[in-house]
Formats: structure tokens, C-alpha cells, sequence
């Protein structure tokens, strides 16, 4: 049995089952939470890394237009 790293709920799967990279939902949280290891089994919040990638790709479209902005400046 693991816990839900956010609401520390048990969580009744077979770890048998489980491969790295499965997704599962927490049933007291409703957190989305993905298995990062089998041996020992650990989950993370699948949430946080969708933030953490949207967060990287507007961060990433942000510095394009500031690139774009200088060399019009510069001519």
C-alpha cells in the first residue's frame, strides 16, 4: 500500500501492476499522481508537472518576443 504524497490518504493499488510512468487518481484528494519508481513504489503529483512545463513553455515563447523587440530596435 502507498500514501498520496499531497493528502497522505492510503491508496489500495496492486504495486505488482504498477509501472513507472502509470497514472492514478487519489479518491479523498482527487489528485492526478504518477508513479516516478516501482522498487520502492513513489508517486508524485502529475498536476505539478503539467504547471511546471506550461510555466517553461510561456516562459520560453516570452523570451522569443523580447529577442524579436531587440533586433528591431537595433535596425
Amino acid at each position: 500500500m502507498v500514501n498520496c504524497p499531497l493528502c497522505d490518504t492510503a491508496i489500495d493499488v496492486e504495486e505488482d501492476d504498477l509501472d513507472e510512468g502509470d497514472v492514478l487518481t487519489c479518491e479523498e484528494c482527487g489528485a492526478t499522481l504518477s508513479v516516478v519508481s516501482v522498487d520502492p513504489l513513489e508517486l508524485e503529483s502529475a498536476d505539478d508537472e503539467d504547471e511546471d512545463d506550461e510555466e517553461f513553455d510561456y516562459d520560453e515563447d516570452e523570451d522569443d518576443e523580447d529577442e524579436e523587440e531587440e533586433d528591431e530596435d537595433w535596425k
